[in-house]
């Protein structure tokens, strides 16, 4: 499977879930599971290669002001979500998490978000599939702590400034 099958995957079972996390990961199952183990392993190693890609102090700033404080597992859930978003806003907020600001046309931080269910998807389908759990991936892990340079989270001031479009529009008051 290549870069641009795996998107289309994402598309097409987010257009159908009419944008419901978890309607999008039942319908990602239902569609993993038309493919062979192989492929369902290949989107996974696509899928984590992204969640890895997306664990940076940047976006992890804009995923505390979008939910007005973001901890571990919440970020966690961001970036499966933020993949789940399709290509064009994944990239756009990995090269510049501010621009979320335009990119998240409608956001309900009661619904969006969490992409929780997104994460597991391929591994449910491979087991499904096979009876078994996935095989290792052969992904390296991201590192013990984001990439990119650390600041505090929580500092309302700094996020304003790091993020002041994302702020304007999503910031407390």
């Amino acid at each position: 499977m290549d870069e641009t099958e795996f998107w289309k995957i994402i598309d097409s079972t987010r257009e159908r879930a009419e944008g419901d996390p978890e309607e999008h990961a039942d319908l990602l199952v239902e569609r993993l599971t038309e493919l062979d183990p192989d492929s369902v392993l290949d989107f996974a190693r696509h899928f984590e290669a992204r969640y890895n890609r997306a664990y940076t102090w940047e976006l992890w700033g804009a995923a505390a002001v979008l939910f007005d404080g973001a901890g571990d597992e919440v970020f966690d859930y961001f970036r499966c979500w933020l993949i789940g978003q399709g290509r064009e806003i994944f990239e756009g907020a990995v090269h510049e998490p501010d621009a979320l600001a335009e990119l998240l046309v409608d956001f309900d931080e009661e619904i969006d978000g969490d992409g929780e269910e997104l994460g597991f998807a391929a591994d449910e389908a491979y087991e499904r599939l096979t009876g078994t759990e996935a095989p290792d991936l052969g992904i390296p892990p991201p590192g013990a702590e984001p990439a990119g340079t650390p600041f505090d989270l929580d500092d309302d001031e700094v996020l304003a400034t790091r993020f002041p479009r994302l702020w304007a529009r999503f910031g407390p008051g």
